[in-house]
């Protein structure tokens, strides 16, 4: 197989992976709306490319970690299918890495939209 065909191999199964975590993850598509009316909102007031890499990083950070997240839950659901209280733990610390990132990109979108809507 040509490398070429190998590369949009990979591209179309990452891209089934977007599919997958849009279609059984309801905070992914949350996360997915936020980021459409951000990107709507940063259209809306013209941001700068400098405010722009802000954004993008700041979506794709946080969209990256649900991804991370859907990944170690659904495994450990699947290794471990009864409740257990390491389980709980591990999925409690990787839903707080998507919480902290949220946090880190609504003060991120607070100083980017910040001067623009004041």
């Amino acid at each position: 197989m040509s490398p070429l065909k190998q590369v949009g191999r990979r591209f179309a199964w990452a891209w089934a992976g977007l599919k997958a975590a849009f279609q059984a993850e309801q905070s992914f598509r949350i996360q997915l709306a936020v980021a459409g009316a951000v990107s709507m909102a940063g259209v809306a007031v013209g941001l700068s490319q400098q405010e722009w890499l802000f954004i993008v990083m700041a979506i794709g950070m946080v969209l990256s970690l649900e991804l991370l997240n859907t990944m170690i839950e659904k495994t450990l659901d699947l290794l471990h299918p009864a409740q257990h209280e390491r389980v709980k733990f591990i999925k409690d610390i990787s839903a707080a890495a998507v919480l902290l990132s949220s946090l880190a990109a609504a003060i991120v979108g607070l100083f980017v939209f910040g001067h623009h809507l004041l």
